[in-house]
């Protein structure tokens, strides 16, 4: 990655992640954004598995340090939904809308199961409904405003000229 680039997407990444401790807490919807998966999945694109498995943990451990019951599962999912993105962005991951709307739902989907499933949250009916009824519901909300904020930030997240 060059370095305008590395600055460019760094700086899309810190506007995403003040947006997840500044607007998101304001909406206070059940199933709301999640801006950490957003920013963690556009810097996992344009790096290697290796380094987006370490940017991932890192999200996954700043984001569970907020509550503590569940440390450590936040930071497993992160790492394991950063890697796998960075891993199949040449296979899958074009710049076609309704490949980037899906991209953010998978993300957002398997993020909350693995955090779910490995936090231990609940009995089994309170799972199941947290995977299948709030997560595809937050999955969707969060892939609408991934795109929103793909449109926005297009211009810094475009690649400069060679």
């Amino acid at each position: 990655m060059r370095p305008t680039d590395f600055f460019r997407t760094l700086i899309a990444f810190i506007i995403l992640v003040i947006l997840h401790y500044t607007l998101r807490p304001l909406l206070g919807w059940r199933a709301g954004p999640d801006f950490l998966v957003i920013a963690t999945l556009l810097v996992a694109i344009r790096v290697r598995p290796g380094a987006a498995a370490i940017i991932g943990l890192c999200v996954g451990l700043v984001s569970d340090s907020v509550d503590v019951h569940v440390f450590g599962a936040g930071a497993l999912a992160m790492s394991a939904i950063a890697f796998t993105a960075s891993w199949l962005k040449a296979v899958f991951f074009a710049d076609d809308v309704l490949l980037n709307a899906l991209f953010f739902f998978l993300g957002k989907w398997a993020f909350d199961a693995i955090f779910v499933l490995a936090g231990h949250r609940g009995d089994a009916g309170q799972v199941a409904v947290q995977i299948f009824v709030w997560s595809p519901l937050s999955a969707a909300v969060t892939a609408l405003f991934g795109l929103v904020t793909l449109l926005i930030l297009r211009p810094v997240l475009r690649a400069a000229p060679s």
